[in-house]
C-alpha cells in the first residue's frame, strides 16, 4: 500500500534526490557484475572495460560481450547480416502485426510527427548590425537511438526518439536494441523508415555508436533511455558524442484536490509504478479523504495487474502520498522536485500550472493523463528525470541540430569594430589578436 507522509517526512525521504554517482547499486546487480567481470569490479568499472574493448577491437568485442552478457552468439549470424537486422525482416514483422495495432501505431506516429513539425528551427539573419549576421540550425549528420529490451518491449520509445530526428532533417538514423528484439520493435522501425537496426544492447551498444566499428557507423548524437549500464556508458562517453541526457528511473507526480476521481488517480500512479522497481509515483494532495480513497483503489486495482510484483516494490521504494497544507505548497514541492511528469488532477489546472517552473511534462486535467503522453498525445515521451527538469527539456527537434553562427560584415562596419576589438585584445595581453584587428582598420 502507498504510505501517507507529512511534508517534512516526505522531504527527508521520497522527495529527496540522490545523485546517480551516490546511488546504491542493487545487490543482484553487484553480484552479477562481479560474476562476469571479476571480484571487486563495480558497474562503472565494468562499463569502462566494455568501452575500451569496443574502441580497440570493434566488432570482435561486440560479439564477445553479446555472448557473455546477453547469452547470444552473434557469430551464428551470416556475414551478410552481421549485427544488422535485414530490412526484409523489419517489413515481415510489420506485416505480422494485428491490424488494430498497426492503426494505433500509425496514428501515434502521425501525431508525434505533426507535433514536432510545429517546433521551429531558429534560422535567422539581420542586416541591422552592419553587413549580415545570423545563425543556421544544421541537423547532425547521423543520430543513434537506443531502444531498451528489458522486461517489456518499448516500441513507443522508438517512435518518440526517431521521429523528432527525422523532422529535424537528420540524414541517417540508426537504432540499437538488445539481441533477439521483439517483433513489434522491428515493426515500428519499418513504420518509421529507420535506416539500420543493430542487435546490440547495454554499454556495448553505446560504445559501438560512439566509436564506430567495422559494422556499426559512428554517430554524432545518441538518444534514448536504457538500463543502469546504458546510463553509465553515456556518462563515460560524454564529450566524445552528443547525448540527450542521463536517464534515471522514471517518475510521475500527481497533484490532486477533492474534485479528483480516486480510481483515476490510483490508475495513473500504478501505470508509472509498473515500469520497474525503482520507478517513482507520488501523489501530493491537501485532501486526506481523497488520499485514503486512493490508497484503497491502489490495493484493489493491483490485484488485476500483470506486473503486481514490480509495482509492489516500486510503491514501497520511492513512492507515496504526501499530505500538504494546500495546493500552493503542493505546487512548490513539485517544482522543487522537478519531476519527469507532473499531472494536475485539480479543478483549475491552468492556474496551478502557472506556479510550477520545473517539470518535464505538464499534464493539465484528468483527461490529459500521462499514459496518453507515453504513447500518442504528440510530444516525445523522452523527458528529463532525476530532477534535471530544472535545466533540461524533453527530446525535441533542437536535440538533433546544432547552431552555426553566420558573420558577414561589410567593410565599413569591420573597420569601425576593429579598433574596439584591438583594445579589448590588448587588455587581455593578446597582441597577435590586436594586430589582426588593426590590419583591417581603413585609414
Amino acid at each position: 500500500m502507498l504510505k501517507l507522509l507529512d511534508v517534512p517526512t516526505a522531504q527527508r525521504t521520497i522527495l529527496r534526490r540522490t545523485p546517480l554517482s551516490a546511488m546504491d547499486y542493487p545487490g543482484v546487480v553487484l553480484e552479477r557484475t562481479e560474476k562476469l567481470f571479476g571480484k571487486g569490479v563495480t558497474p562503472p568499472q565494468a562499463v569502462a572495460i566494455i568501452l575500451a574493448s569496443v574502441q580497440a577491437e570493434g566488432d570482435a568485442a561486440l560479439r564477445r560481450w553479446s555472448k557473455l552478457i546477453d547469452q547470444v552468439d552473434l557469430d551464428a549470424k551470416t556475414p551478410s547480416e552481421g549485427f544488422c537486422v535485414p530490412p526484409a525482416e523489419l517489413e515481415k514483422a510489420y506485416q505480422s502485426l494485428p491490424e488494430d495495432l498497426c492503426q494505433a501505431l500509425q496514428a501515434a506516429a502521425g501525431r508525434i510527427r505533426k507535433f514536432h513539425e510545429f517546433q521551429p528551427l531558429p534560422n535567422w539573419e539581420t542586416e541591422t548590425l552592419g553587413g549580415r549576421l545570423g545563425q543556421r540550425a544544421i541537423p547532425v549528420d547521423r543520430a543513434g537511438v537506443y531502444v531498451p529490451g528489458g522486461t517489456a518491449p518499448l516500441p513507443s520509445s522508438l517512435l518518440m526518439s526517431v521521429i523528432p530526428a527525422q523532422v529535424a532533417g537528420v540524414r541517417q538514423v540508426v537504432v540499437c536494441t538488445p539481441p533477439n528484439p521483439h517483433p513489434v520493435i522491428l515493426a515500428v522501425a519499418h513504420l518509421c523508415g529507420v535506416d539500420q537496426v543493430f542487435q546490440l544492447g547495454g554499454a556495448q551498444a553505446i560504445a559501438a555508436m560512439t566509436f564506430g566499428t567495422e559494422t556499426v557507423p559512428r554517430v554524432d548524437k545518441i538518444v534514448g533511455a536504457g538500463n543502469l549500464f546504458v546510463t553509465l556508458a553515456k556518462q563515460q562517453v560524454y564529450g566524445l558524442v552528443g547525448l540527450d541526457g542521463l536517464a534515471g528511473p522514471t517518475e510521475t507526480m500527481v497533484i490532486a484536490d477533492r474534485h479528483a476521481r480516486p480510481d483515476w488517480v490510483a490508475a495513473d500512479l500504478l501505470a508509472q509504478a509498473e515500469h520497474d522497481v525503482l520507478a517513482c509515483a507520488i501523489l501530493l494532495t491537501p485532501d486526506r479523504e481523497l488520499a485514503e480513497k486512493v490508497q484503497v483503489e491502489v490495493g484493489r486495482q493491483m490485484e488485476a495487474l500483470s506486473r503486481a510484483e514490480i509495482i509492489t516494490q516500486s510503491l514501497s521504494n520511492r513512492s507515496g502520498i504526501v499530505l500538504t497544507p494546500d495546493l500552493e505548497i503542493a505546487a512548490h514541492l513539485a517544482s522543487e522536485f522537478a519531476p519527469e511528469h507532473l499531472c494536475l488532477a485539480v479543478a483549475d489546472p491552468e492556474s496551478l500550472a502557472s506556479r510550477v517552473h520545473n517539470a518535464g511534462g505538464l499534464f493539465l486535467g484528468e483527461r490529459s493523463f500521462e499514459v496518453l503522453g507515453d504513447y500518442i498525445a504528440g510530444p516525445s515521451h523522452v523527458m528529463p528525470t532525476g530532477g534535471t527538469a530544472r535545466f533540461a527539456s524533453p527530446l525535441n527537434v533542437m536535440d538533433f541540430v546544432k547552431i552555426t553562427s553566420i558573420v558577414a560584415l561589410d567593410a565599413l562596419t569591420s573597420s569601425e569594430l576593429s579598433p574596439l576589438a584591438a583594445r579589448i585584445a590588448r587588455a587581455e595581453g593578446l597582441t597577435a589578436h590586436a594586430a589582426a584587428a588593426e590590419f583591417r582598420i581603413i585609414r
